[in-house]
């Protein structure tokens, strides 16, 4: 007789993987809601929710818990710890579950997963917190102004110091509260397999709500559905997941009829197969990737959309492809980045990004730039983005790589709406960010090739 499924373990096992093991929280959260898909859909709800909101509170859920804990939380057992976390959350945030019947199961999976002897522990810190949670006294916003920022919204303090300095404090504010609110699916219309309305139509007739978006009218945004990959629009090609910050990648590219383009760092493809439907079938575009799955996953996109003017190719960003030396019209450079404008997603990061990480990170992106750059053809276009927030990775890329290849700053005012133009968009690039605009947190320049003649010149 098997044992029935207990879903706060399931949810503790989840949360162990990606805190202990350092495994990526949206990797682990669809492998195990794939694996338990039988689940009822409230249980599945729950384990999201005890699992994806105990992340994204992690620093605050630490701080409560040091409350009524005479034994530091780093110096907890992994899975004592991260038992504390999730019940603790439950207890703040999820008003459906008695705080009873929060402490009660804490102590019985305790005792379940061989922790007889914490049981009395775990039982004593919970209850206290049960009894006092409302009391807890948190860091005062005018005399620690970081601290309160780092507790309130759980970001660690030297990402929160780098952002204050650059952004000041208000708008860093804005950033961390918007991680924490739930937004709409956004989908990218793919209007060569079908009209914008017909679209919409599909969409609301399997019951969809759907609302336009205000930077590109091919945008939706999207709510009120199960499961993407059962949208009848997307098994047909008609829509993509994409972000409309990722959108905006092709837009600035702004590839012309026959256009070679190659994609270097380009899983999923979201980018790729849209510069290849503005193309409208003619041109090529080579979406490369140095992973044999990512590659794999690209294909079956790929094929899924219909595409003919696009491949997806395993190649190294960071090795010099002799073959591809001034062949493209576009390189689009989505390089790897610390991912920190997108940690309203993906909440594990702000937790496992450290500044040598991002060091380390900034020095690949210049490899990858290094490699890249001699595959734009004279007067050709290299657009550099990252999903990440902040100067080092990007502003201070940009500057290193205008120090040291051949190329200029091109405005992208002719590729935005007017809501996104400000003071750097004639200049080439844009820092998009959460908070402040409607998108991730995104980071894009267009920068064009000198043409021959002007590089010889200047080189005599």
């Amino acid at each position: 007789m098997t044992k029935p499924l207990n879903i706060r373990e399931i949810a503790l096992e989840i949360l162990m993987e990606i805190t202990e093991e350092q495994a990526y929280s949206h990797v682990v959260m669809r492998q195990v809601l794939e694996k338990y898909q039988y689940l009822e859909k409230r249980d599945r709800a729950f384990i999201t929710r005890c699992v994806e909101g105990t992340l994204e509170h992690m620093i605050q859920m630490d701080y409560i818990i040091e409350q009524f804990s005479n034994v530091p939380v780093y110096n907890m057992k992994p899975l004592i710890r991260n038992l504390l976390r999730m019940s603790v959350y439950q207890m703040k945030y999820m008003d459906s579950v008695p705080d009873s019947a929060v402490c009660n199961e804490a102590v019985r999976l305790a005792q379940r997963r061989g922790f007889y002897n914490l049981k009395g522990f775990v039982n004593g810190v919970l209850r206290s917190t049960a009894r006092r949670l409302g009391q807890v006294c948190y860091p005062d916003p005018k005399m620690e102004p970081l601290h309160y920022l780092s507790v309130k919204y759980s970001f660690p303090i030297w990402m929160l110091d780098k952002w204050v300095a650059q952004f000041g404090y208000e708008t860093t504010e804005k950033i961390c509260r918007d991680t924490h609110m739930e937004k709409q699916t956004v989908v990218r219309c793919n209007l060569s397999k079908a009209s914008r309305e017909e679209i919409i139509r599909e969409l609301e007739e399997q019951g969809i709500r759907t609302e336009p978006h205000p930077y590109l009218d091919y945008a939706l945004k999207i709510s009120g559905y199960n499961y993407i990959k059962a949208i009848s629009a997307f098994k047909k090609g008609w829509i993509q997941v994409q972000d409309i910050s990722s959108m905006l990648v092709a837009e600035v590219a702004a590839p012309n009829w026959g256009d070679t383009c190659f994609d270097v760092c380009a899983a999923p493809g979201g980018k790729s197969l849209h510069v290849a439907e503005k193309l409208m079938g003619s041109g090529c575009v080579e979406a490369r990737d140095v992973s044999e799955y990512k590659v794999k996953l690209m294909q079956e996109n790929i094929d899924r959309i219909g595409a003919i003017n696009i491949q997806a190719v395993l190649k190294d960003a960071t090795v010099r492809d002799e073959a591809s030396v001034q062949k493209a019209d576009i390189v689009l450079a989505d390089v790897p980045c610390s991912g920190l404008g997108v940690i309203g997603k993906k909440q594990d990061i702000k937790y496992k990004m450290s500044e040598k990480q991002q060091q380390d990170i900034i020095r690949l992106q210049r490899r990858i730039l290094s490699a890249v750059q001699e595959y734009v053809k004279p007067g050709g276009v290299l657009i550099y983005s990252t999903c990440t927030i902040g100067a080092d990775e990007n502003q201070y890329n940009i500057k290193w790589f205008l120090d040291n290849f051949p190329f200029h700053l091109e405005s992208i005012d002719p590729y935005i709406c007017d809501e996104l133009k400000g003071r750097t968009t004639g200049g080439g690039y844009i820092q998009l960010l959460p908070g402040l605009h409607q998108s991730d947190g995104f980071f894009i320049a267009r920068l064009r090739r000198e043409e021959e003649s002007r590089a010889a010149f200047e080189e005599g």
